[in-house]
């Protein structure tokens, strides 16, 4: 019945992970010596596709990794020829694919990418390396076989690894509410799917599974329901035909009441016609895998009907996240385990579930340094978030740069903890790391069809075109597409767009349209679309419901869209607007083009021109990109706008907002700042510059850089002359009307408190508006003296 597949030890993980793809280097065989044995190379890991992953190489009787210390894609392309396919699209650092086991054969391989065989790159020596399982490379093959070629080494023909699974719903109902969280576990076979048997399945098990689905939690399933299934469909398999004399003398020795109840039960369930079909059986987690491949099992070989005759299929039963929560009972549940402020949270992600980690010590938000970061700890976070179990444990700020503290390092969790503060971990010293080593997760969230709901038409590519969108899908009917109507579309808008198509970040939204009609879809069915950005679908933004408002309906005016795998992240560097800030009595007579661009209060009209003065809080601004696509003016050259006073193009009319707030959040006074030259002014070391104003040059500031508008240039201020005495806010804020998209726009806005005593001023503690926790955030807005708005 069921054969042990080679679990030696820890070597069966490689076994049940690995994809077999090996090619035999021939060696010219000698006058005087035999032939060295061929080398033989596989890849493995978790989770993957079949032409990528942890690369393994066959030597001297034994598998082992190669260290990714020099690695490049020359490497890699002499890698995948040996495993038949035609060249590499790119590689993997830092064991992406899982950690593997035994030798590391090579060390600082250097190919120059012509090579037949590794053997003739440059290396240390075979199995000479100072490198540890955690820099295993792994590669990523073009999925373009080499023509005629052989896997002479194939070392096992019958599929033995485990790669998709999934959770099939029985209980009627449950197909079309999503997210599934109870069913019946199944793993993708051939061109089916196939059953596991539950003997010896326990709850570890499930929190795998679970983990793999999206989920957090497991929690008990009801056995007893699903063994009546399994009864139902061996009754059913072996039913007499309806009217035979064995049919109708079972029917008359049949209570109705059971009658009844079976007919009941029937209904709520899918019955399937075709047998069951077992693939795996004794399966043994530990419970901190992220995948169901890594756990020990057995395959059934060769005829399997009579397996698992005293047992089941494995049925899982998950418990989903505040996000998917359903019903009320798990929103309940999950608010009182969920008081208080969270210590953790994603940044910067495209997709709900990924992002850079960040977490909350001594009331401010830190990165985590990558240094020793796995999947374990990434599945700590995850789970801790509402998610499954970690897909990706990201290194390298692959997410986008932090700013502030960076608050642990080399964490270290076991997989079985609540929360990322149970695992051992180093405190951080400023040598240490740099935010260039921010750690971030992509983790493992349920399947919602949210992506089946909308799509694109008429772009040049995938990642652009008209919105349409289905209507009607969730009532069972065949969904009706339609369009977007383009008013009030915007970034925010857009954003929500991309992340349900599975395209990233906005790069426009786009008001009117010009694509190619591709769909003859013309019917506007969704109107006042209002989104916070946030989302994950359009569906959760407000807007008009059924009854369509729209006052230009033809598909001109339709929404559309372009997104972008990578976005632009600007923020403010808060010391300096602290350490500059003074006060500036500037005469009218100098104001004249200041008055002209708006930069001056309302009272400024009725001034005595050009006597007097006004009074001006200057502060120099420091806005960094730390995204990881450049930022770039919404409005091509073509547009800008000319100013002649200041002699130069206005890219963006509003750049950036000044305020001056009371307590209660009234404005006082304000200014704004139009973007007249966005460069980069300075950049971090080894990134070269890009932009420069000069000669109507082209705008922008490039990921690592950083534009400087000092404070004795013309409206870097704030108007204060008719502010009384008090305590405030400074609030300054980037990119204010979002007219350029960015992967985070709560990190926009800086605070700062001041006081003003009529002559001269204070700043202080100015930060990052989301810095900070909620309750130090209060206590910012409401420190003493500051609600009578008077000086002590």
């Amino acid at each position: 019945m069921g054969s042990r597949g080679t679990w030696a030890g820890r070597e069966l993980l490689v076994l049940l992970s690995g994809v077999w793809l090996c090619a035999a280097q021939p060696t010219p065989p000698g006058p005087t010596r035999s032939p060295a044995p061929p080398l033989k190379f596989r890849l493995a890991g978790y989770p993957r596709k079949h032409n990528e992953g942890r690369v393994e190489v066959f030597y001297n009787d034994e598998w082992g990794t190669i260290c990714d210390d020099d690695f490049t894609l020359a490497n890699a392309h002499v890698l995948c020829r040996h495993l038949g396919f035609v060249a590499a699209t790119g590689w993997a650092h830092s064991a992406k694919y899982g950690k593997g086991i035994g030798r590391i054969w090579l060390d600082n391989l250097n190919c120059a990418g012509g090579e037949k065989s590794v053997g003739d790159c440059k290396h240390r020596g075979w199995g000479n390396s100072d490198c540890s399982h955690e820099e295993d490379a792994g590669i990523i093959c073009k999925d373009e076989r080499i023509p005629g070629f052989k896997d002479s080494n194939v070392i096992e023909t019958e599929q033995s690894h485990v790669e998709e699974v999934r959770l099939r719903p029985v209980v009627s109902g449950a197909r079309r509410q999503l997210p599934v969280t109870e069913g019946i576990v199944e793993v993708r076979y051939k061109d089916g799917w196939a059953q596991i048997c539950d003997q010896g399945w326990d709850s570890r098990n499930s929190r795998v599974v679970c983990g793999m689905m999206g989920f957090p939690a497991e929690k008990k399933v009801n056995r007893n329901f699903y063994k009546r299934l399994k009864r139902a469909a061996r009754v059913k398999g072996r039913s007499p035909r309806p009217g035979s004399r064995r049919s109708r003398l079972a029917n008359k020795s049949q209570p109705k009441q059971k009658h009844r109840e079976d007919v009941g039960f029937k209904k709520r369930l899918f019955m399937e016609r075709q047998q069951l079909n077992y693939r795996l059986h004794s399966v043994s987690c530990m419970g901190t895998e992220v995948h169901l491949s890594m756990c020990t099992f057995e395959f059934y070989r060769g005829n399997a009907s009579a397996a698992c005759a005293a047992g089941t299929p494995a049925v899982v039963s998950c418990v989903p996240g505040p996000l998917f929560a359903t019903g009320n009972g798990h929103k309940k549940k999950q608010r009182q385990q969920q008081q208080g402020q969270p210590r953790l949270r994603l940044k910067g992600g495209a997709k709900v579930g990924e992002g850079r980690v960040e977490v909350l010590k001594s009331s401010e938000w830190g990165t985590i340094c990558d240094d020793r970061w796995n999947l374990l700890s990434a599945s700590v976070v995850c789970r801790e978030l509402g998610f499954g179990s970690a897909k990706e444990a990201l290194t390298g700020a692959r997410m986008g740069q932090g700013t502030g503290p960076i608050h642990m390092n080399e964490v270290q969790c076991l997989g079985t903890e609540k929360s990322l503060w149970s695992c051992p971990f180093k405190n951080i010293t400023q040598e240490d790391c740099k935010h260039t080593e921010d750690a971030a997760v992509r983790c493992n969230v349920p399947y919602m069809g949210y992506e089946n709901l909308i799509r694109l038409s008429g772009g040049r590519s995938r990642f652009e075109g008209r919105v349409e969108v289905a209507v009607g899908a969730a009532d069972g009917e065949q969904p009706r597409w339609g369009l977007v109507c383009g008013e009030g579309w915007g970034t925010l808008e857009a954003m929500v767009a991309c992340r349900q198509l599975g395209l990233g970040f906005a790069n426009h939204g786009l008001q009117e349209t010009w694509y190619w009609d591709a769909s003859n879809v013309t019917e506007m069915v969704l109107s006042g679309v209002k989104c916070a950005g946030h989302e994950m679908s359009l569906s959760h933004c407000q807007h008009h419901g059924t009854s369509v408002n729209c006052r230009n309906t033809g598909t001109r005016f339709a929404a559309g869209v372009i997104c972008s795998e990578t976005a632009s992240d600007l923020l403010l560097h808060a010391p300096l607007v602290q350490e500059t800030a003074y006060i500036e009595d500037r005469p009218l007579h100098m104001l004249y083009c200041a008055a002209e661009e708006n930069c001056l209060s309302s009272s400024a009209r009725t001034a005595n021109w050009p006597y007097g003065h006004r009074r001006l809080l200057r502060f120099s601004s420091q806005i960094h990109n730390n995204g990881r696509a450049d930022f770039r003016p919404k409005a091509g050259r073509h547009s800008w706008v000319w100013h002649e006073c200041h002699r130069h193009y206005h890219s963006m009319d509003i750049f950036t907002h000044y305020d001056i707030l009371t307590p209660n959040g009234t404005r006082v006074a304000e200014g704004h700042k139009a973007s007249f030259c966005l460069e980069d002014t300075e950049c971090e070391e080894d990134v070269a510059k890009r932009y420069e104003c000069a000669n109507f040059g082209e705008q922008g500031i490039t990921v690592g850089c950083w534009d400087l508008y000092r404070h004795d240039i013309d409206c870097q201020w704030i108007d204060i002359t008719d502010v009384k005495p008090g305590n405030y806010i400074l609030q300054v804020v980037i990119n204010p009307n979002f007219e350029v998209a960015e992967s985070d726009f709560t990190n926009n806005a800086m605070k700062c408190n001041c006081k003003y005593d009529g002559h001269r001023i204070w700043v202080h503690s100015c930060h990052i508006g989301d810095a900070l926790s909620e309750e130090a955030s209060k206590r910012f807005e409401q420190y003493p003296g500051q609600l009578n708005n008077q000086i002590l």
